[in-house]
């Protein structure tokens, strides 16, 4: 009797199931590589099974094989077009985005200037002014503590230069005491060799009455 037609269809059991997979799949790894042996054919097969798992098959470089097939049947130029087009979506987005932001910002610029307040209502005007409020609060806080700053680097430098000057003033006095020492030091000597000098028998001439 020759051998009943399978019905295909799902197969219930799990155990079951599981056993055709692994019989079917090494059948079909072993057909692929056959095929690809006699007919000196580029095959590339993939497996996924039931549980997520990959069994695969390349008689050359999958990459390669799976690149030429996506441009064989057109997928790469339309990957390619469909990348470009969200790209260019991206950036104008991101421009919209931009001048949006700078046409907000323009105009937060003006009413701080005061300008182009004709648009702006009561309850906006009032926000405004307590905007500015604080902001010249903020400034005369800073010029403040710039000034606080200012003041005390001037008072380090004030009293930097007393010390200095005192440093100066106590040389000074020192190079003067010293002067005067050396000063009354000669006048010393010099009224010291006058005495030395008057003293004795004298000259030739001592004592002699014209």
């Amino acid at each position: 009797m020759g051998r009943g037609k399978v019905e295909l269809k799902r197969i219930e059991n799990s155990t079951s199931r599981q056993v055709t997979f692994s019989k079917r799949k090494n059948g079909l790894l072993k057909k692929a590589f056959e095929l690809s042996i006699l007919c000196d054919a580029e095959v590339a097969l993939l497996i996924f099974s039931p549980s997520g798992k990959a069994y695969q098959f390349a008689s050359h470089d999958m990459d390669r094989s799976i690149a030429r097939y996506r441009n064989e049947v057109g997928l790469m130029e339309f990957n390619n077009y469909q990348r470009s087009r969200t790209i260019e979506q991206f950036w104008m987005s991101e421009i919209d985005n931009l001048r949006r932001t700078i046409d907000t910002l323009e105009a937060k610029h003006k009413h701080l200037a005061g300008e182009d307040l004709s648009t702006l209502g009561m309850k906006e005007l009032k926000q405004l002014e307590r905007q500015l409020k604080n902001g010249v609060e903020r400034i005369r806080a800073k010029k403040r503590r710039i000034i606080s700053e200012h003041i005390s680097l001037l008072k380090k430098r004030q009293r930097a230069l007393q010390e200095d000057n005192t440093r100066l003033q106590k040389k000074v006095k020192l190079h003067e005491a010293n002067l005067n020492t050396r000063a009354f030091g000669a006048e010393e000597c010099d009224a010291f060799g006058r005495s030395s000098g008057s003293s004795g028998f004298g000259g030739p001439h001592d004592g002699a009455v014209i």
